[in-house]
């Protein structure tokens, strides 16, 4: 988002051995610890933070083990997602090309080590679907552990690793995934359903899905490099059986799970374009803000409660943010 303030100090974790010392640092300066990787879904606020931030910096990506089905892929930390769903998909086994499982998270910004945080998902797959297991460093027993996915708690853009006692307490050093090589199947979300229809597609390979998604994110969400945004600002919202037949009554769209898109709920509360306090919201997709010309945390407040507001006037269904955010106000 471009906004927010300094932070006190900043380390750069290059070999895991490094991160014994960096919270020894910490430690020794009574500060805080906050772990990052690209940034990208981390709202910085005014006061800056007053801790010590590590940057993941940790590369690495290998073939555990494979049988005539799956494939176990561990990649460190540091690297980019997207890198990671690349080399899943050129993989060659003598026979194909590519395990499917995590190729619908093309072109998902940030680090592997963030996937497993957020649980991130997209077009009908999540992290949580693959994940084998973890490696971590344990601030508060001071060694290394490798930690099963059962273990971690994962939900709806959830895990122990930003909910609860584990915030904090763990940094990831490495993520393993075990992919297979059966492929995706139809039916699939709407804009990934309506580009295959387009072009007649009708094999479903990881590296057509990843060119297909690829070519969607890039139609809809605004590249950061290019434009301040954290991409998808805030989250689907999820109802029970009542909320959700009430909902369907009113011809408010409900997916499979109770789950009801907030873009969709953005735009048809008429805020597609919009600007608020120099944030605007995104005309080609509702769920992202894209910061034209706001110059602190508290403009992005103020937009981000007229976003929410709008909403719960329009259909009673309150929005949550989706970026965690870092320092003080």
């Amino acid at each position: 988002m471009r906004l927010g303030g300094a932070a006190r100090f900043v380390i750069e974790i290059e070999e895991d051995k490094d991160l014994a010392e960096a919270y020894h640092f910490a430690d020794e300066k009574k500060l805080p610890v906050y772990v990052i990787g690209g940034g990208s879904n981390i709202i910085g606020r005014d006061g800056g933070y007053n801790g010590v931030i590590l940057v993941n910096k940790l590369h690495g990506i290998y073939v555990i083990d494979s049988d005539e089905d799956t494939i176990r892929l561990c990649a460190k930390s540091g690297e980019l997602l997207d890198d990671f769903v690349d080399y899943s998909v050129k993989l060659f086994d003598g026979e194909q090309f590519g395990f499917s499982g995590i190729e619908a998270l093309s072109k998902i910004p940030g680090t592997v080590g963030a996937a497993p945080v957020q649980n991130v998902g997209a077009y009908g797959q999540d992290i949580a679907q693959t994940l084998h297991h973890v490696c971590v460093y344990d601030y508060k027993d001071n060694c290394f552990k490798k930690m099963m996915a059962s273990e971690l708690n994962l939900g709806y853009r959830r895990s122990i690793f930003n909910t609860g006692d584990g915030v904090g307490r763990y940094f990831i050093t490495s993520v393993t995934v075990e992919l297979h090589k059966h492929w995706m199947k139809p039916p699939f979300y709407n804009s990934l359903q309506a580009y295959f229809d387009e072009r007649n597609i009708t094999e479903f390979s990881p590296a057509v899905v990843r060119e297909a998604v690829s070519a969607i994110r890039a139609s809809k969400l605004p590249d950061p490099k290019e434009y301040a945004s954290s991409g998808s600002f805030f989250k689907n919202v999820y109802l029970n059986e009542e909320e959700a037949e009430a909902a369907r009554a009113k011809d408010i769209p409900v997916w499979d799970g109770g789950k009801v898109p907030c873009g969709w709920l953005i735009e048809h509360a008429g805020l597609k374009g919009k600007e608020f306090y120099g944030m605007r919201v995104s005309d080609k997709a509702a769920l992202v803000l894209i910061n034209e010309s706001a110059k602190s945390y508290a403009d992005l407040a103020k937009a981000r409660q007229a976003v929410i507001d709008a909403v719960y006037e329009k259909f009673g269904m309150t929005l949550e943010q989706e970026p965690m955010e870092l320092g003080d106000e």
